[in-house]
This record gives structure tokens, C-alpha cells and sequence, in this order.
């Protein structure tokens, strides 16, 4: 859900309408895709820990979720700055860390009737999908519908993140969302994030030259990774939850 911070910036830093890095999204896929892998192990990891010591994942989950926020900040500096022997790691660690802080919800999937891991696949190529769209979209946007859109999602995301954290805070307290309410917000989660996947191929480019790969491929990795958050939530919660 970081990825508000990135749209006030690209926003900012996108005074000038020409691109700066007609190629920073080639150069940035490969980390991505790197990213992607270590999440899928962090996310295994997570899930022999539900299996073996389930007593222990909660206070790890919260301490993963803790260290993941610091490090998202951390790594996103570094990477801005271009010192990439040391972004390369931390960013490594942070895809790690979202695996495991995402093997609750996979593993609350694979538990459900109805989603089991032909969701998780699901998810999985509903991002795939996306982002073979968004690009197609993205690509072709004129300057005023490209920065029109960008704002857009841009409060929206914005929007969402305060539900998400009353939600995550009310649930602490024993609080949990209605099935309808929580079908909403996932479903308006996948809306956004579709847009958000759309507005990172017009913007990325504009904001980041190409050798500035590494924060475009950050920026990149949290919106495939909220998308399929959010489709794995939104299946979850049509199906009901157990």
C-alpha cells in the first residue's frame, strides 16, 4: 500500500511532459520479476511456519510488518539516490519480508472452499492480465488524460489506505468487517490497482530516467503485489469466509 508516496512524487517530479526514460520499464522488468520470486519463497516460508508453529507467526507477522514498512523507506531512498549495491539487498529483503507478511491471506485462500490454490492462480494471472493491458493503455495516453487519470488514482489510493487501516485496526480489537463491506472494499482494492497498473506506464517514464530502474521496478512490484492482495481478498470474501 506504499504506493501513494510514489504517486505524490511522480506528480511532482513530472513537470516536464517528455519522457526521460523511454526505456526505465524494460530495464526495470527483471527486478520486478526477481522480486516477484522472492516474494513466492518469503510466502512459502510464511506458510511452513502456519503449518509447523502456528503459535509463533502471529508476533513474527507483526514484527515482518514493522520491519517491512522501515525497510520500504530505507530501500526506496537508497534506490533514488542510484547506490545499487546496496539498494539490490535491501530490496531483496523487503520482497522476502512481503512474502511472509502475505502467507496469512494465502493461506487463508488455500483453506476456503471455493478459492484453494485454483484462486491463488486466478490472482496470479488476473495480474498477469493487467499488466499486458496497462501497458497497451498506459503506453498510448495522451499528457492530459495521463495526468488526469494519475491524480485520480492517486486520491483513491489515498482513500483506500485509511479504510484498509481502520479495517486492519478494528480487527485487532475483534472488530471484523461485514462479508458485504469487505467484498466492497476488495473489489474497489482491484479497481484501483488496475488503474494504478495503467498509470505506472504513463508515469514511470516520465519520472524516472533509464538508469533509474530500480525505484521504477519498486514502485512497479507494489502495484502488481496489491493487486493480487486484492483479488485473492475479493475471492475470498464471494466465496465466504471460513
Amino acid at each position: 500500500m506504499s504506493n501513494t508516496s510514489n504517486f505524490r512524487e511522480a506528480i511532482r517530479e513530472a513537470k516536464s511532459h517528455a519522457l526521460v526514460g523511454p526505456n526505465v520499464i524494460a530495464n526495470a522488468l527483471p527486478y520486478v520479476g526477481g522480486g516477484l520470486v522472492l516474494t513466492a519463497l518469503g510466502t512459502y516460508g510464511g506458510l511452513g511456519v502456519i503449518r509447523t508453529n502456528p503459535e509463533i507467526f502471529f508476533p513474527t507477522f507483526i514484527g515482518a510488518v514493522i520491519l517491512e514498512l522501515v525497510l520500504f523507506f530505507v530501500a526506496q531512498n537508497v534506490a533514488q539516490k542510484g547506490n545499487k549495491g546496496l539498494a539490490l539487498p535491501l530490496l531483496a529483503t523487503y520482497s522476502l519480508l512481503s512474502g511472509y507478511t502475505l502467507s496469512g491471506l494465502v493461506f487463508v485462500a488455500l483453506r476456503s472452499q471455493g478459492v484453494g490454490i485454483q484462486g491463488i492462480g486466478i490472482a496470479a494471472l488476473g495480474c498477469g492480465v493487467t499488466f499486458i493491458a496497462a501497458r497497451q493503455i498506459g503506453s498510448n495516453l495522451s499528457e492530459q488524460d495521463g495526468m488526469a487519470l494519475t491524480k485520480t488514482i492517486n486520491l483513491g489510493v489515498i482513500a483506500l489506505v485509511v479504510v484498509c487501516l481502520a479495517q486492519f485496526g478494528f480487527t485487532m480489537f475483534g472488530v471484523y468487517t461485514p462479508n458485504w463491506l469487505e467484498i466492497a472494499i476488495s473489489g474497489l482494492g482491484v479497481f484501483l490497482f488496475v488503474g494504478v497498473s495503467v498509470v505506472d506506464f504513463y508515469i514511470l517514464p516520465r519520472t524516472y530516467s533509464d538508469d533509474q530502474y530500480l525505484p521504477a521496478a519498486l514502485s512497479m512490484y507494489l502495484t502488481y503485489i496489491n493487486l493480487f492482495v486484492f483479488i485473492l481478498r475479493l475471492l475470498i470474501a464471494i466465496n465466504g469466509r471460513d
